[in-house]
Parts: C-alpha cells; structure tokens; sequence
C-alpha cells in the first residue's frame, strides 16, 4: 500500500498536467492505456517550487475555497482563521498556504464520438488551457479516451504542444469508459513529486458506458494520492441536439445497475433530493459504482475539487476559465492525523472564523488496510 500521502493542494500554481508512466498500484484495475507508439514517458523532474507545501507520509493536505455571501473568493485569510476536525476533534494545522504551488496536471478529454458536435467547442478551449489553467508554473499532460484512453502529450511545460493537440482532437469510437481513463490518469499523477499538487480536469460526460474500474474505487486511489479532480461536465443531450438526424450520431446506451441501496441514492440524485455530499462518501466507504448523471460532480465533490456543467458551447471556455482562476486562490492546508487511525473513511471539515462564508474542501481522506 502507498503511505497516504493527501495532498489536496490548495494554494495555486498553475495548472499543470501530470502524465508519467503507465503506473499501477498493487490491485489497481487494469483500463487499458495506449501510448503514443515510439515515446518515450519523460522522468519525474526534481522538486522546483520554493513555496510548495513538503508532504510527509500519512500528512493529509487539503485544498480549501472560501467564498463571501455574494460568491467571491476571499484571499485574505490567515492560518489562525482557520479549524480543522478529524472525525469531529480538532487538530493542529502544520502546514498552511495560498497560491504559488507548482502543479501537475493531467488532462482528460473525452473524444468518444458521443460527443462530436461538440469537439469544435472542445478545441477551442486550447487556448484556455494553455494560459488560465496551466499558467507559468504547471506541468501539464495531455489524454483522450473513448473505450480506452491515450497519451497525446507527455508531460511538459510548454504550453504549445499542448494547445496544439487539443486543437487537433479528432472523435474516437462509440465507447466511453470514463472510470478506467480517470483511474489511469491518478496512476500518472502518483508518479509526480509530492511537493507538486496533483490535479486530473476532466472534460467529458458524466456517463460510463463499460469501465473495469468502478468510481468508488478511484475516488478511493484519488484520495490516497492526493490528486484533486476538477471536472466539466460535457451534456450528452445537448451533442445530440446539435446532431442532424440522417447523421447516424451515437446513440445514449442504458444506464448500468446496482444494488438496491446505490438505485436509491442514484434516484435521488436525479430527481433533486439526495445530497451530492452523501452519495460521494458512500463511494467512497463502499467503493461501488453511481448511477445517472453525477459521476462527475461526485468526484470533485469527494477530493475537494470544482465541477461545472456545459449546456452551451460557449460555457466550455468559461468553465475551463474559472477552474483557472480558483487554482491560483485555494488555501492549503495540511496535518498530521492520529497515529492510531484505522482504515477506512475518516471525515474532515474545516471551518473559517468569519460570518457568513462558505467553506469548501474535500468530506475526508481513505486509509487503505496494511499489505492491501
């Protein structure tokens, strides 16, 4: 088992995409990943940030948004007007910082030919991406995926070829295996430096349409390796709006199933009157699958991340812009949990000594068992 090394970091950088090798953790399920034939995955470069956060093993760092009554990001928060409660007792913070971690990001683009009306919008958010998001300190790694996922471009600081391969995505198949693709994007972020914080931004549906990987489980590997999943979420409905009937545009495949237990949550979600919170914790202590359309939101919502939904094509560039702007304003902070912990889920909350602020962070960190 890797040490439980949480970094969701907080603080910002820019965003920069973390791809390395195809690496697997002992009884991580096995999405297929496709390299670029003849590349070569580039090494881990060494630490580079002066003000990273250093992450200790068994450290849990927590990336934290504090916003004002009207929604705006407050930046002018100290360590001392923050509280931070494991499983409901507080602790100390030992690390504490906001904006000018380096990041590595990987970036996730689904290219399934579900949702080829709207590559156009997808590609024009390069630019985005390039600037925004990834700014002046990130690394940044690019992948697509259908029914398997692909390395376009390996992990780097330049922008340009980045832009460059966004800008010339073309759809793939019919398939969408969304869990196998994230799953394989935490096991390249687990090989970055832990000083960098690790970011998966996926841009895609919320559907999964034959993964091995189920989402509890990698939300459950997100936690354990710090990575913090940003996410857009691409409509389904709205591609097939914009396809012309005698196209032969994809058709939605039916919605997979579950327990008694996980269709009731699922029912509730989509109807309005579950708790996004909820649903993502019970991933997270189960390891089991969500149904309908909150794969996504539940992912960001369990490591503390942002997820935004598109209806126009427009709305692809402004959420990948205010991902953007909260990864260059997030607090990180970080402690040190009780030595005597078991495994399993354990709860964080974090609050803020001022009125009338909403606090957001992720529900809680996973200690897998010893030797699994």
């Amino acid at each position: 088992m890797r040490g439980i090394h949480f970094i969701a970091l907080i603080g910002v950088a820019a965003l920069a995409v973390a791809l390395a090798p195809d690496a697997k953790c002992q009884g991580a399920p096995a999405g297929p990943m496709v390299p670029r034939p003849g590349v070569q995955p580039e090494q881990a470069p060494p630490s580079r940030q002066k003000n990273a956060i250093r992450v200790q093993a068994n450290e849990v760092v927590a990336p934290v948004v504090v916003t004002d009554k009207n929604g705006q990001m407050m930046l002018d928060l100290t360590q001392k007007d923050f509280h931070v409660f494991d499983d409901g007792t507080e602790v100390a913070i030992q690390h504490f910082g906001v904006g000018g971690e380096p990041l590595s990001i990987v970036l996730l683009v689904e290219n399934s030919a579900r949702i080829t009306p709207l590559m156009p919008a997808i590609r024009k958010a390069a630019v985005i991406f390039a600037q925004p998001v990834m700014g002046e300190t990130a690394e940044a790694a690019l992948m697509e995926y259908d029914d398997s996922a692909h390395m376009l471009v390996k992990f780097t600081t330049d922008p340009e070829p980045l832009e460059n391969a966004i800008r010339n995505l073309q759809p793939g198949n019919g398939g969408s295996n969304l869990y196998d693709a994230m799953e394989r994007g935490i096991s390249l972020l687990a090989e970055r430096p832990q000083g960098q914080r690790r970011i998966l931004l996926v841009v895609g549906e919320a559907q999964d349409t034959g993964s091995g990987s189920k989402l509890g489980e990698v939300l459950r590997r997100a936690q354990v390796e710090n990575v913090t999943i940003y996410s857009v979420g691409l409509s389904t409905t709205a591609a097939m709006w914009r396809t012309k009937p005698d196209s032969g545009g994809a058709q939605l495949p039916p919605l997979p199933t579950g327990d008694q237990r996980q269709d009731q949550m699922n029912r509730e979600m989509q109807n309005g009157g579950g708790n996004l919170m909820d649903l993502a914790v019970w991933l997270l202590e189960t390891g089991k699958n969500a149904v309908g359309p909150n794969a996504l939101a539940v992912a960001s919502k369990s490591t503390g991340g942002l997820h935004l939904n598109t209806m126009k094509d427009r709305t692809i560039e402004r959420a990948m812009d205010a991902i953007g702007g909260e990864l260059h304003a997030e607090y990180t902070i970080a402690y040190q949990p009780p030595a005597d912990k078991p495994s399993g889920y354990h709860e964080i909350r974090v609050t803020v000594d001022r009125g009338a602020v909403n606090v957001r962070s992720r529900p809680g960190y996973f200690l897998a068992a010893p030797g699994s």
